[in-house]
């Protein structure tokens, strides 16, 4: 069957789960020379795979990628981290890619450029994003480009770029990236042939490997204990891969003598479409290992999800699911107090006010950024003034004191059974307590759509007059309560603290028609009416003269 295109082409596979289909994308991956806008996000370039992800482009964004490495503006440079080209190319780039479709020939692509210019390549394969990150360090490499779009679904690809200190790669960087490839895709572009792995020049890299050595030298997990516990107590671990590319990770970093019996592994096996489900950490695709935890009889349960590049992460027991709102805290809460380790919290700003709580009681100072796990990136590094004890975003994403500036979904688990094995709790046991101790926070996330003219900056003036309306000391309605402003943050959106400790926060998409809000509620009943609340007040502001 022939396409008119590969987004009608993806329609199609999408509804039926086709799988055929999918040598008609590869054509239009091959064979599709029309530009697109390269547009960095939060956390790299993504597209459609065969319409805006296409042989061409990919080679066109890694052009200007090396482009940026070889002359890149002062600014740049500094965040990049490096001297000169010269010490790009003999330290050289790791090239990796997640496990979706056409993963390796994009990788081919990027090698072959990388070999043009004399630079070292160090192909990965198959890998996950934090595992490059550890990588880069290890090797003390000058840069990445990793081919994955994270979590989005399957038909999107994308290429995320680390500079040399192993975080995503920060505005300064990603803008300039943006600039040169827009520029050049406005040369004509001819269809491109796939070199052969033959005729590439590059070092095979274990990622996996460096990842265990990199623990161990950062000594923020404790991996020896985390075997022996596995080993000598009563505990089942279910991890749900979603057929990405964290899997065979937990086997060689727990210990292959645990799977089948202690530790249960799901959706191993290669597949494009992932199952036709959104390869995401939420509480619905955390059916399959909820359903074995409440089977169990074991003493420790826990499971958890990830997303196909293993940067996010959902847990669970056999009691209830536990999103990252709650368990950043319960990170922060156990670093400090079981660990000893000292710092400040970070988190973004739309993410609970529990670990404000557990912070507060404790005078830890909490540093709010914007959305963005690369915004944690002053306070992860080394020599950072203040320095993260755990960073941590409301949409799965964890990393913590001494480890890497990427999320990390395997840096997660591994956070999680420690947990477990100095506490004596379960995950759901030792939450409960918290809620006891420094009081309990309901955290929740929705939207509206608007009108396509008012995507970006346009909606996000419309917005600014929320800020003037509400200023710290005025009052707002949540049912029959009239609470005041506490305090009004800025940094991404509008959020307004109420005198409760609840809040709500309106923010505009960045690249699409929507305004998102993040809530948090003292009881599950207010969640509701504190939603209707931020819309109202968002209604208000879009339609005021």
């Amino acid at each position: 069957m022939a396409c008119e295109s590969a987004s009608r082409c993806w329609n199609e596979i999408l509804k039926t789960g086709n799988h055929e289909l999918l040598q008609e994308i590869g054509r239009f991956v091959r064979e599709n020379t029309a530009e697109t806008v390269v547009t960095f996000g939060t956390s790299g370039w993504r597209g459609e795979i065969g319409t805006d992800f296409t042989l061409r482009n990919v080679m066109t964004v890694t052009e200007a990628i090396i482009r940026v490495l070889r002359d890149p503006p002062e600014e740049t440079r500094r965040a990049l981290g490096i001297r000169d080209y010269g010490e790009v190319k003999k330290r050289g780039v790791i090239v990796g890619h997640d496990n979706r479709f056409m993963g390796p020939d994009f990788a081919r692509v990027v090698i072959s450029l990388l070999n043009r210019e004399g630079i070292r390549a160090c192909y990965a394969g198959e890998t996950t994003t934090p595992e490059i990150s550890a990588s880069i360090e290890m090797l003390s490499a000058a840069a990445s480009i990793n081919i994955t779009p994270s979590h989005n679904p399957a038909n999107y690809q994308g290429i995320k770029f680390n500079p040399s200190d192993g975080g995503p790669a920060g505005s300064e960087i990603t803008e300039v990236i943006q600039q040169y490839a827009n520029e050049m895709m406005k040369s004509p572009g001819e269809p491109l042939g796939l070199p052969e792995w033959t005729q590439l020049d590059y070092e095979e890299t274990d990622t996996t490997d460096l990842y265990i050595r990199y623990l161990r030298e950062r000594g923020t997990i404790d991996l020896e204990r985390v075997r022996r516990f596995i080993a000598d107590e009563d505990i089942l671990i279910v991890i749900d891969h979603v057929h990405g590319a964290t899997r065979g990770r937990p086997a060689r970093i727990l210990g292959e003598e645990f799977i089948g019996d202690k530790v249960k592994l799901l959706r191993m096996d290669d597949d494009y479409l992932f199952g036709g489900v959104a390869p995401e950490p939420s509480a619905e695709n955390m059916a399959g290992v909820v359903k074995l935890l409440r089977e169990s009889n074991a003493r420790y349960r826990i499971g958890v999800i990830m997303d196909p590049d293993g940067d996010r992460i959902r847990f669970a027991d056999h009691r209830i699911q536990i999103p990252m709102n709650y368990f950043g805290a319960m990170a922060l809460h156990f670093l400090h107090v079981h660990k000893g380790i000292e710092g400040v919290t970070v988190k973004s700003v739309g993410t609970s006010n529990f670990v404000n709580a557990i912070a507060a009681r404790h005078s830890i100072p909490v540093r709010e950024t914007k959305v963005g796990f690369k915004h944690f990136r002053p306070f992860m590094l080394p020599d950072a003034p203040e320095r993260a004890i755990v960073a941590f975003e409301e949409s799965d994403g964890i990393s913590g004191h001494n480890h890497t500036l990427e999320k990390d979904a395997l840096f997660g688990l591994l956070l999680a059974i420690e947990m477990i094995s100095r506490t004596g709790k379960n995950l759901s046991e030792y939450l409960e307590d918290l809620f006891r101790e420094y009081g309990a926070y309901y955290p929740d996330r929705s939207g509206i759509g608007v009108d396509r003219s008012l995507t970006g900056e346009a909606l996000r003036k419309r917005l600014e007059v929320i800020r003037k309306r509400y200023p710290q000391g005025s009052t707002i309605l949540i049912g029959e309560r009239e609470l005041k402003v506490k305090e009004q943050i800025t940094v991404d959106g509008t959020k307004l603290v109420l005198e409760d400790g609840s809040w709500l926060m309106i923010r505009p998409s960045g690249t699409e028609p929507k305004v998102r809000f993040y809530i948090e509620a003292r009881t599950p009943e207010e969640k509701e009416e504190i939603f209707r609340v931020a819309e109202e007040i968002t209604r208000k502001a879009l339609f005021s003269d």
